[in-house]
């Protein structure tokens, strides 16, 4: 349990509670939590932690099942509310705690605090303040500064009367809980799947929830229609055993509802289990059979094409390549193309404007829609014959204005009512034109539905009434009404056979009002054999995904380079300025990160803990996806990072979108955009940013020019020599470091946590490594020192490097641990630093490299020398290194010894030293040593000698 949290030691343990870190799972009142800690290769441990000195009233508990001696326990008074206070304030959100006491039970009373550190806002004291919890007096210490705070802020909070300290008892705040419904079907229909609030008070698994439903305080158990997750099975003793991956489907559903705010959609009742639809505010999976919209207020809505099913796996297939990793969009046939068909047809495009609502009128070959806006206005659509263009022709209806001349507050309007309104809408758009194409006859239309009061500005009611048959000839000019093709894109799928239809029982109402139509377009894409009722091979997507894959991207990049422009799709937008592209012409998905700009990070797991999201990220974030996600773009590739993500820049229709981060105060010019040919534009665009001063610029002040001496070049080289000590020296002739000034602290750190591993030694086997994870790992020597995973091939070989002494090595997952967190790199940062020698060319022959190599190691591993740095390099820094004792240029000497060649660097202030090598260098070339036995080699200019100038 103690693992659930990560410590963080204080200055003095001895008089400080240790300050842990963990996140919110659970309030269980409203002065206890359950806090858990990061999941590391499944669910994480998890622990109660009490408020202390606190008490806050005691939530309602059912009577046990089985037991009729036992009663329901109402809520105390303000019991409730002192829960949702804490639920809103930490529910999910990391907090630092302290641990004052425990009893012999276990249960821990302890200090919460909402924020990073001490400092932050504490949990009891925000809980007294309101009134809703009361402070146990009986334990309280004079000498104690936060329970004397606490009791005055008791004394205020009664002053004010507020919480429990307020007039009247608190009767209206106990819930009326009900625990049961008597007919759960009657009740379900009562809703008429419209959604409603709730909060997930308890997950059972991963598909079945227990949800408190608002306003009304109804508890019911909720199954998730169209999914059974891993359950975990009751023994007859009484104990649960999970099936495989219970546990994480559990977790997984824990960690995004329980105890947040959702809406349910409650569907069906079969044999007394209700099933339902979670809407989750923050996440949806987006398949071949469902769009994301934006609606006119700037909310995201996802719309599911009704009563059709998207390209699946079938039979034995579902169990081939269970060890690939499966892809769905491009593994399951068909998926690709049906997804690729809704992207060019719809992306970009708008789809309507509005919400649709069901009302439904029709007679003969005409019908009439209506659909209600965020902005209030009615619209009626009136479906033309199939004769006249098959299309939708609308007339935008305020129903203000249609009150206002209709008689506001009646009761119902009449059919007559509400032609003379079209007609006179659609005659004052004609007469806005001067040609008249087509006249149209709307006969008599029985209107037999409700709407929602809540849906328009007025109530109006709309009820059945008698057929009257009033021609009235509107006159529709073809430019004055916006035209849109009728056609049903789940049809369009359907009759491309990239999709199938639902079958449902005919009294189902759960099929699409256009169900005829899609069996139809289903029975022409049998009998033409597309798609999914081809009888040809199935097409196979051989995409490969090189995100992260550095030696594959390393292959991949001299020919993107190469290529110029070229074609991609944006799959995903992970943040601003980072995306997913997919390449048509190379199949492959690369990783691509904008080159010359700095845009905001947003929130992310690090090894430490979760980093918080700077500033705007979410908004350049949502840029970025408005503008490009799933669109056709053209990038130009310049280079690549470490982890094997290209860089470069990225157009769409003409626009680049780096300018337009900048262009929209998003993101901010990067220094490595000076290099390119939009060095200006950007610097343009930023220029123009920084005057609006909106987002990242809203707090910029200019500052003032300040008139500067030009400083004379420097013509001396600098010398500031500092001890360290070589622990590693590389093939590459690079070597490892460490302060000599720090290293006392690295040796009473290793001496501190060798002691905690041999109080608790780790399990074996109990840690599952990850390529970036800090962790401790066994060497030859026995002893355990902090390292960092760079690979993992198997568990048999896991390659780390230890990041106090700059060697790496291949070991068994057996040898590694987690790393305790009170001797991370944040008590004490990695102690060896890579550098490598300045004025030093290193020989391409291997041989010779392996000479220079070896004579390095005799001379100064493990020992102690002086450093200084030269200048930078695009790695490491460039560093001369001196023995201690004589002071001698270990670089110069390699130079001298004919072991490697000169490097000639242009600076003013470095020509001595670069004299002096090449003197070194001459002397060795006339001795003919080593590399120059044969004489000067480079006068060949033969790349098969091996050298290069």
């Amino acid at each position: 349990m103690a693992s659930a949290v990560t410590a963080q030691v204080q200055s003095n343990p001895a008089s400080a509670p240790q300050l842990q870190r963990g996140i919110v799972k659970m309030v269980l009142s409203g002065c206890a939590v359950i806090v858990r800690g990061q999941p590391r290769g499944g669910p994480p441990p998890e622990r109660q932690i009490n408020l202390s000195n606190i008490r806050a009233g005691a939530l309602a508990r059912r009577a046990v099942q089985g037991q009729p001696d036992t009663k329901d326990t109402p809520d105390e008074p303000w019991a409730f509310q002192a829960r949702e206070f804490l639920r809103k304030k930490v529910i999910g959100k990391e907090v630092y705690f302290t641990v004052e006491n425990k009893t012999p039970q276990g249960r821990e009373y302890g200090i919460v605090f909402l924020g990073k550190d001490t400092s932050g806002e504490n949990i009891a004291e925000s809980l007294v303040a309101e009134g809703l919890a009361t402070v146990r007096r009986e334990g309280i210490r004079g000498n104690n500064p936060d329970q004397v705070r606490l009791c005055d802020l008791e004394d205020q909070a009664k002053a004010a009367k507020k919480g429990q300290w307020s007039e009247g008892g608190g009767s209206h705040t106990i819930r009326d809980l009900k625990y049961t419904i008597e007919n759960p079907r009657n009740f379900v229909d009562s809703l008429h799947q419209k959604p409603v609030n709730a909060i997930i008070e308890h997950v059972r698994d991963g598909s079945m929830l227990r949800a408190l439903l608002l306003p009304d305080y109804y508890l019911v158990t909720v199954m998730l229609s169209g999914i059974k997750c891993p359950t975990f099975k009751r023994e007859a003793d009484g104990s649960e055993t999970p099936e495989p991956f219970a546990a994480e489907a559990k977790f997984f559903t824990e960690s995004r509802l329980l105890q947040r705010d959702v809406q349910i959609i409650l569907e069906s009742c079969p044999n007394q289990v209700i099933l339902g639809t979670i809407l989750h505010p923050v996440m949806q999976v987006v398949n071949a059979d469902a769009i994301v919209v934006k609606l006119n207020s700037g909310e995201y809505k996802t719309i599911h094409l009704s009563s059709i099913r998207p390209p699946r796996l079938e039979g034995e297939e579902k169990n081939k390549d269970k060890d690939k990793r499966f892809r769905p969009l491009y593994d399951i046939p068909y998926m690709f193309e049906a997804r690729e068909f809704l992207r060019k047809k719809l992306i970009g495009k708008k789809a309507g404007e509005n919400e649709w609502h069901s009302l439904a009128v029709a007679n003969g070959g005409k019908s009439v829609e209506k659909c209600i806006s965020s902005s209030r206005k009615e619209h009626v659509w009136i479906i033309l014959p199939a004769q006249s263009a098959s299309c939708y022709v609308g007339v935008s209806v305020c129903s203000k204005q249609f009150a206002g001349l209709y008689g506001r507050g009646r009761a119902e309007f009449s059919y007559v009512a509400l032609m003379m309104y079209i007609e006179a809408a659609a005659a004052e758009l004609c007469r806005l034109h001067s040609s008249f194409p087509s006249t149209y006859a709307l006969e008599g239309i029985t209107v037999a539905c409700e709407t929602s009061s809540s849906l328009l500005s007025h109530e109006i009611c709309i009820t059945e009434f008698p057929d009257y048959t009033y021609p009235h000839h509107i006159r529709l000019h073809s430019q004055g009404l916006k035209l849109a093709e009728s056609r049903n894109i789940a049809e369009a799928l359907v009759s491309k056979g990239l999709a199938t239809v639902i079958r449902y029982r005919q009294d189902d109402d759960q099929r699409s009002s256009h169900y005829d139509e899609l069996l139809a377009a289903e029975a022409r894409a049998i009998k033409n054999g597309k798609g999914l009722h081809s009888k040809k091979e199935v097409p196979i997507h051989r995409v490969a995904d090189i995100s992260g894959e550095t030696q594959k991207a390393k292959q991949f990049l001299p020919f993107l380079q190469r290529a110029g422009r070229s074609e991609a799709v944006v799959e995903y937008v992970f943040s601003g300025s980072r995306l997913k592209l997919y390449m048509p012409k190379e199949t492959c998905l690369i990783t691509f990160l904008l080159a010359g700009i700095e845009c905001p990070r947003g929130s992310r797991n690090m090894p430490g803990g979760m980093q918080v999201a700077e500033p705007y990220s979410d908004e350049a974030t949502i840029f970025t996806k408005e503008l490009v996600l799933q669109r056709e773009v053209e990038v130009e590739v310049e280079s690549m990072d470490k982890a094997g993500n290209f860089i470069g820049w990225l157009h769409i229709e003409g626009v680049n979108l780096s300018v337009a981060l900048v262009d929209n105060a998003l993101s901010k010019v990067h220094f490595t955009a000076e290099r390119s040919s939009y060095y200006k534009t950007l610097l343009s665009a930023e220029e123009t940013a920084r005057q609006s001063k909106e987002k990242l610029w809203a707090n910029y002040e200019e500052k003032p020019k300040e008139e500067v001496a030009q400083l004379t070049e420097e013509k001396e080289r600098v010398a500031k020599y500092r001890a360290v000590y070589v622990t590693e020296i590389t093939d590459g002739l690079h070597f490892y470091a460490q302060d000599v000034e720090t290293g006392t602290k690295l040796e009473s750190l290793m001496e501190s946590m060798r002691g905690e591993i041999a109080a608790q030694p780790p399990v074996e086997g109990s840690f599952a490594p990850r390529r970036g994870d800090f962790c401790i790992a066994k060497f030859a020597d026995g002893e355990w020192y902090r390292a960092r995973v760079e690979r993992v091939e198997s568990p048999a070989k896991v390659h780390v490097f230890y990041i106090d002494y700059g060697n790496r090595e291949i070991l068994s997952s057996t040898r590694l641990a987690a790393l305790p967190p009170a001797f991370s790199t944040r008590t004490l940062p990695p102690q060896a630093t890579e550098y490598t020698f300045a004025f030093i060319q290193v020989p391409q022959d291997e041989d010779a490299r392996t000479d220079a190599v070896d004579s390095m190691v005799r001379d100064i591993q493990n020992t102690q020398c002086l450093l200084n740095v030269e200048y930078s390099g695009a790695v490491c820094p460039h560093v001369t290194l001196q023995f201690t004792d004589s002071k001698d240029d270990v670089g110069l000497g390699l130079v001298k010894e004919g072991l490697v060649m000169v490097d000639v660097r242009k600076e003013k202030h470095l020509q001595k030293m670069v004299t002096e090598y090449l003197n070194g260098q001459e002397s060795a070339k006339s001795a003919r040593l080593n590399i120059w036995r044969y004489g000067d080699f480079r006068d060949d200019d033969a790349d098969e000698f091996g050298y290069r100038r």
